[in-house]
Parts: C-alpha cells; sequence; structure tokens
C-alpha cells in the first residue's frame, strides 16, 4: 500500500464511547501501543460525499473513532477483518464475517455477507448499525467469545445488547448460558437491578438465569410491577415470580402456627399456667403474619418471639420456647428463595 493512502489520524478509545483520548492531537508515529498492541495506520474513509460514513473532520486531519478491541490490527482472528460495522454514535468496529455468519442464523438481519466497492475494497465494506458503540462492543465480545466486564457496561446497555443479539440472529440461549462470560456479568449486576434483569431472562427464557435473579426479588413490591416489566417479562415469568411471593408467604404462616410443645405439669407450672405461653406466641405469630413478606428476616423473628421468655418464671417453658424459635428460623431459612 502507498503511503499516500496512510492520512488518518485515528482516536483509540478504551470505552467505545469515549472521545476524550489524548491520541486525538498526536500524528500516528507517536501512538506507540494500544492495548499492548502497536497502533495501526487505518485509511481515511471516504468523502461523505461519496457515499461513506460520516466522521467528524478538522481542516488538518480527519478524526476516526476506533474500537480498541475491534481494529485492524488486533489479531482476533488468522484472518484480518473484512466488514466495518459502524455504530449510530460513530465508531468503526473491524469484524470478519466469518465470525459473524457462524452464529447468527438470519445473516446478521440481512446485511452479511455485505457487497464490496471501489471506494471501500482495502479494509472491507462498510456496515452501518442502529445501536449504539456501547452496544456493539457488548454484542461483538459475546459473538467472539470474549468477556467485555472490563469496559463495566451500565445494566441498561447488557440489556440492549442481549436484544441485539436476538435482533441479528445470535442464539441468546446459547450466549448467555451458565459458564459464559455474558451470563456472569449480567449475575454480577442482578442485585442492583434484579427486575430489569429478570425481565430480560424472562423475554428470551434464560430459565438458568433468571432462577438466580429472583432471589434478589424477595424484597420487591408486587403491586409496583410496572406494565412494562410485566409485559417484558412474559406471562409464564410473570406467574413464576407471583408464586415465589405467594408460596414463601404461605409457608411462613404455616410455620409460625404450632407454638411451644408443652410440658408435664409441675408444682410452679400446671398447664393453665402453660396456656400463657399459648396465647401470647399465637399472638406474636399473629404479628408476623399479619405483616408476612417473603423476605422476612430471621432476626425479624427473634425480635418479636424472643421477648416472651421474659414474662416466664417457669425454666421449662423457657428452655421450650427456645427451642421452638431455633427450629422455627431452620424450617424458614430452607424455604424456596427462588423460582
Amino acid at each position: 500500500m502507498e503511503s499516500a493512502e496512510w492520512e488518518s489520524v485515528l482516536q483509540f478509545v478504551s470505552d467505545p464511547l469515549d472521545l476524550a483520548s489524548p491520541l486525538v492531537d498526536k500524528p500516528v508515529s507517536e501512538c506507540t501501543t494500544i492495548s499492548g498492541n502497536p497502533a495501526s495506520q487505518i485509511p481515511t474513509p471516504p468523502a461523505s460525499d461519496e457515499g461513506s460514513p460520516a466522521v467528524e473532520q478538522s481542516e488538518s486531519n480527519p478524526i476516526v473513532s476506533v474500537s480498541t478491541t475491534f481494529y485492524p490490527g488486533a489479531n482476533l482472528n488468522p484472518l484480518p477483518p473484512d466488514v466495518i460495522f459502524l455504530s449510530s454514535d460513530g465508531v468503526f468496529f473491524y469484524v470478519h464475517t466469518h465470525q459473524i455468519l457462524g452464529v447468527s442464523n438470519n445473516g446478521f438481519k440481512g446485511l452479511l455477507p455485505a457487497k464490496r466497492s471501489k471506494l471501500n475494497d482495502e479494509l472491507g465494506p462498510v456496515v452501518p448499525l442502529d445501536e449504539p458503540a456501547a452496544v456493539i462492543n457488548v454484542m461483538l465480545h459475546t459473538i467472539y467469545n470474549m468477556s467485555c466486564a472490563h469496559y463495566s457496561p451500565t445494566t441498561d446497555t447488557l440489556v440492549d445488547g442481549v436484544d441485539g443479539l436476538a435482533k441479528y440472529g445470535v442464539s441468546v440461549k446459547a450466549h448467555v448460558a451458565p459458564g459464559t462470560s455474558l451470563y456472569s456479568l449480567i449475575l454480577s449486576q442482578a442485585p442492583v437491578a434484579p427486575i430489569e434483569l429478570y425481565a430480560l431472562a424472562g423475554k428470551h427464557d434464560l430459565y438458568d438465569l433468571a432462577v438466580p435473579i429472583s432471589s434478589h426479588l424477595l424484597a420487591f413490591a408486587l403491586p409496583m410491577l410496572s406494565d412494562e416489566f410485566a409485559d417484558r417479562m412474559g406471562p409464564v415469568y410473570l406467574k413464576r415470580l407471583f408464586f415465589l411471593h405467594l408460596g414463601r408467604i404461605d409457608a411462613l404462616k404455616r410455620l409460625l402456627l404450632p407454638p411451644p410443645h408443652p410440658h408435664a405439669p409441675t408444682p410452679k407450672c400446671d398447664f393453665t399456667e402453660q396456656k400463657k405461653l399459648t396465647r401470647a406466641w399465637a399472638l406474636a405469630s399473629a404479628y408476623l403474619a399479619w405483616d408476612a413478606r417473603p423476605d422476612l428476616s430471621t432476626r425479624a423473628m427473634e425480635t418479636a418471639l424472643c421477648p416472651l421468655g421474659e414474662h416466664l418464671s417457669c425454666e421449662v417453658c423457657q428452655k421450650l420456647l427456645s427451642e421452638r424459635i431455633k427450629q422455627l428460623i431452620i424450617q424458614w431459612s430452607v424455604v424456596k428463595r427462588t423460582i
């Protein structure tokens, strides 16, 4: 290739959306390494009036935003990239047609294989996509079986990335399965956005993902569930979420019902005296059952029931009460916490 063709100044960004890189004002020759690899020079895309994607330009040098993972010299594949994806916010991703088509069942929504032209024959055709760079970054990392955790994608980006995989014909069940990097990344964000990610799992029938996420929804108030999320997760996973809450509440009420076992009458504590403990237990357990929640903590149980022993003069009754509370806590701790 003639040196006259290499006139671009590239901005390699660690995050595809980050345009504040110190490399912008430096010539390519000064950009020694990117992500551990030598910086690559990329031909300036054709001018916009010739049908090419628009790029930000100054009078002296054009500025092209290129992914630091998917650039021409990334060595992600023995073969050089032969197609370029352009995000909706103007970031270029250099990828391999055979890698994409190998996992897509609809030709990447009919966009591949893309036709070459004389204007872009050097590194492959440019294919504009509707998604922003952060979402495409998640999709391509998944397709190439790489983790994108170091980019710290937001929950919305992960959700849009999974939806994008389905849109472009990539099997979501295969690429968001237990053991995959995307599965682990989504699960790591479940504590902070459980309903969003549970709805995502429900939409794509990702049962293995929905199960651990559902444990973070025990404190979620079902009346606050919006129509959007209910529609997104679908009737099956909506029913499973309701049954999880209702099942735990019913189990709690059943566990609370039996009072401490009575003991044989003694001179200081006959059956009449022991009925005081039974009535006190009934009142305390009714209090817990009235405001029963699927996420009721064992600490709340102890707080409500342990003070009953302060009003008992019989040591045997105190012992039986303590044993009953321990039994209740153990039984509640083993009640199913997931769908």
